[in-house]
């Protein structure tokens, strides 16, 4: 089960970015999801809830998951969407975006 690794990972890394900015409270937690990544978002979402319990930091922290489309080129000019065949010549198209699991926000509460 790969989305416990992903979601630990989601959660240090968040922590990392609170502690560096000495943070009270890190509020929420937003992540762009390829969907080529072969990830289900609801489970991460349940993992990281899971895995953050415990901190004091992630209290009421909330991971909101947006999942992104693929996006594709071919050799023979074609950039789109389609994953499998290029519509214009029938070949495997270059996956350009689609399959990463990035942060791309993490809010917090500082003390002044």
């Amino acid at each position: 089960m790969h989305e416990y690794s992903i979601a630990y990972d989601l959660y240090a890394t968040a922590r990392t970015a609170a502690q560096e900015h000495k943070a009270t409270r890190v509020k929420k937690v937003t992540v762009e999801v390829g969907k080529m990544a072969m990830v289900n978002p609801e489970q991460v979402v349940f993992l990281f809830d899971t895995i953050k319990e415990e901190d004091p930091l992630f209290l009421h922290t909330v991971l909101e998951c947006h999942e992104i489309d693929p996006q594709t080129k071919c050799p023979c000019g074609y950039a789109g969407n389609e994953v499998y065949v290029c519509p214009k010549c029938g070949a495997l198209p270059e996956l350009v975006k689609g399959r990463e699991i990035v942060v791309t926000n993490v809010e917090i509460e500082v003390d002044d």
